[in-house]
């Protein structure tokens, strides 16, 4: 397969992406040491560019299928594909009912030291899809790994990874290679608000670890 070039792909380039980035940044917050990235999908014109950012390093790749991890995944995934004029593959946690063969995976430890199971359908992908794993935030990278697990044990072949904030080491970033990410978690400001006891609260973001 061709790897992305960068942003050089239909049009975004690395000035708009930045643009891009500028606004997420400001349409970002933090909710007492929680990350709140909803707003970004709220602004219709935000939420647009976010998606084509998203997919432009991949608009030049075979893709056939979009992947996302329950549940802001859903939202950016079901967009990109839609914007690659690709499929859209769900992979859900635990909860809910998903009918069908399914195919299980367990992420390493988050950091909280907690453990989830990921769980994809079998008939949702073939030998001859190409899937792009697409998500809100890459943290430790626990789940993105599990959900790229998943696709291969399925027989379909990883197109990379796309996320809006990449917070990622860089030994886990080259095991999603082509990656492309449009904020470093960096960019956004203190991540944790303390206490009154000046103690870390439990949770970050909405609690589901990437």
């Amino acid at each position: 397969m061709r790897h992305p070039r960068d942003w050089q792909t239909r049009g975004v380039s690395s000035a708009v992406v930045s643009e891009i980035a500028s606004r997420i940044v400001a349409r970002f917050r933090w909710i007492h040491g929680h990350a709140d990235v909803w707003p970004l999908f709220t602004d219709p014109i935000l939420f647009r560019d976010v998606i084509r950012a998203l997919a432009g390093p991949f608009q030049d790749v075979r893709v056939t299928k979009v992947a996302g991890i329950e549940a802001r995944g859903f939202v950016v995934g079901g967009a990109v594909a839609n914007e690659l004029a690709a499929g859209f593959v769900a992979i859900r946690k635990e909860a809910g009912l998903f009918p069908g063969e399914k195919l299980l995976r367990t992420t390493s430890a988050d950091y909280r030291g907690n453990r989830s199971q990921l769980r994809l359908q079998r008939a949702s992908l073939t030998p001859d899809d190409r899937v792009l794993l697409v998500d809100d935030w890459f943290e430790t990278g626990s789940q993105a790994l599990a959900a790229k697990a998943l696709i291969e044990a399925a027989g379909a072949g990883f197109a990379g990874a796309s996320v809006i904030v990449d917070q990622l080491r860089a030994d886990v970033r080259r095991e999603l290679h082509p990656y492309a990410a449009l904020v470093q978690s960096q960019s956004l400001g203190p991540s944790l608000d303390l206490e009154a006891d000046g103690s870390v609260p439990e949770e970050r973001g909405d609690g589901a670890e990437r």
